[in-house]
């Protein structure tokens, strides 16, 4: 999407990618698995959906596997500061509080102190989320395993109720607490599903179109988490999702720092020291339609992928100046595939089909960036 001054994402409007067949449940659940990085649940999970589980009934079976992967090798704690009167000194005392109640005249102390806990933010947030979806799944077996998770947490002190922003923007996860991360990732996507405001009868929560904006977010992620868990270290394949690139400013005012937009690629691919690939997703329509009749390629789509291949050159880099840009949308009605040559670049446009079986659509994903850009046509 287009980038704004301040480096965020441009919302596209009237353009949004809609299907009215849906995604069927196995790409969903293979979407998430991918975005969520849990990978290495697909087979064992995949194989316990059908095509009526519906998108609360994924997220909750890869919810609760996690969790109970997690309880299993002992659920994380962190610190949290207490105030207490105590008979003996812990932490810091607080001087006002003891004076101004008489504490020391009945052998006491009032103390601040950091306390080890599993009252964390984190796990709050993961208990709120189990909470949630017990009642939103339609699977009885799915929603006991839920309430029983939210007891088990609730029993080893995990309190109820949604952390604030603030709280878990405090509560960082450190980057050996794999598990933590990814367990934070699925119960912000479960509780980002809650509509309260859905009526009865309007279809299934599966259908692309009763969530755009979660689906987009799935989309983007699970496409950066399919490259780095099938490619990444595997025959000289490097992938860095989310990269960052950097302008090649020369002297500048004092203001424009704050104003130049930034650049995230969402995934940046390398093989081996010859070839370099940035590939962005968008999840909207691959064509739009022209004043003057006809349809074409999105033009603020080719600028920002020029601007990511273009700013890089000249580093030295052989196959950052030859780097190949890769647009890649689903498929609406037609599969695209069209490639062109541009300042020594190649931009390739192309669509994979949400809706083919969960094992075409894997291999046409791999085959977008293991496969050199078709040449057929060009000139």
């Amino acid at each position: 999407m287009p980038l704004t001054p301040n480096g965020t994402v441009e919302e596209e409007r009237g353009e949004t990618w809609h299907s009215h067949v849906g995604i069927p449940v196995r790409n969903l659940w293979m979407l998430l698995a991918y975005a969520s990085g849990l990978a290495r649940f697909l087979d064992p999970i995949e194989a316990a959906t059908d095509e009526d589980t519906e998108l609360p009934d994924i997220l909750a079976r890869l919810l609760v596997s996690l969790v109970e992967r997690r309880l299993r090798r002992s659920l994380s704690r962190g610190y949290r500061t207490r105030e207490a009167t105590l008979s003996r000194v812990r932490g810091r005392i607080d001087w006002l509080r003891t004076d101004t109640g008489l504490l020391l005249q009945r052998g006491q102390i009032a103390c601040r102190f950091e306390e080890l806990t599993h009252d964390t933010p984190r796990n709050r947030l993961v208990r709120a989320a189990l909470e949630s979806m017990r009642h939103r799944v339609a699977d009885q077996q799915l929603a006991s395993d839920c309430a029983r998770l939210a007891r088990e947490l609730s029993q080893v002190g995990v309190s109820a109720g949604r952390p604030s922003r603030g709280e878990m923007s405090r509560d960082q996860v450190a980057r050996h607490d794999h598990d933590d991360r990814v367990m934070v990732q699925v119960a912000e996507l479960a509780l980002d599903l809650v509509l309260p405001g859905e009526a009865a009868g309007t279809g299934k929560l599966t259908r692309l179109d009763r969530d755009e904006r979660l689906l987009r977010r799935i989309f983007e992620q699970a496409v950066a988490g399919l490259y780095r868990h099938e490619l990444h270290g595997v025959d000289g394949w490097r992938v860095r999702p989310q990269a960052r690139l950097h302008w090649q400013k020369g002297p500048s005012t004092p203001g424009l720092a704050a104003l130049l937009p930034s650049m995230a690629a969402d995934v940046i691919l390398q093989h081996g020291s010859s070839r370099r690939i940035v590939l962005d997703t968008k999840f909207t329509t691959i064509v739009t339609g022209r004043h003057h009749g006809g349809i074409g390629f999105k033009s603020g789509h080719i600028y920002q992928l020029y601007a990511y291949l273009r700013s890089q050159i000249g580093l030295g880099d052989a196959a950052t100046d030859n780097a190949e840009g890769i647009l890649l949308y689903p498929a609406l009605k037609q599969h695209m595939d069209e490639t062109v040559m541009i300042q020594g670049h190649s931009f390739r446009f192309v669509t994979v089909d949400l809706a083919a079986p969960s094992s075409k659509l894997r291999s046409d994903l791999l085959d977008v960036v293991r496969l050199t850009a078709p040449a057929t046509g060009l000139t």
